[in-house]
């Protein structure tokens, strides 16, 4: 069994509410029950976590180390400022998706860089919930050819 953990950041528990133009109208918990029914599909485990405290974020990276074959993660504004999570990030040796549900190459300038990236296997914005499901399947995907 492959266990993804998929780590949301700030602001994310207002899916639904916080600019529905940006991030459309369903809400986190919308998130956790596609993610978790596209698992079913495969032989995965999903541990699907959100917090808004830099420091939780690095404690579940932590844990991902332990316990995780890959990590999706949406740092939210952690992205843009945290080198503490991309230090967190190099610590992990599995696969790594960076996944925004907006485009933010096409944002505010200071959206357009992320520490995430530095670390990343592979970079997925602008698909909104769909790229986490794409996310998923890349990591069965990257799985099975090892």
């Amino acid at each position: 069994m492959i266990n993804v953990y998929i780590l949301n950041g700030p602001n994310l528990n207002l899916l639904g509410k916080r600019e529905p133009e940006i991030y459309g109208s369903n809400t986190i918990k919308d998130l956790e029950d596609l993610c978790d029914n596209h698992a079913k599909k495969s032989d995965l485990k999903i541990t699907f976590k959100q917090t808004n405290s830099e420091s939780n974020l690095i404690e579940f990276i932590h844990d991902a180390i332990e316990y995780a074959d890959a990590i999706i993660i949406n740092a939210a504004a952690f992205t843009h400022t945290s080198i503490a999570i991309l230090d967190a990030l190099n610590c992990f040796q599995g696969y790594v998706v960076e996944v925004h549900i907006s485009d933010i190459s096409k944002r505010e300038d200071f959206r357009k860089f992320s520490f995430v990236s530095i670390r990343a296997d592979l970079v997925i914005m602008g698909q909104g919930l769909d790229g986490y499901i794409q996310a998923i399947d890349k990591i069965v995907e990257e799985t099975s050819e090892n």
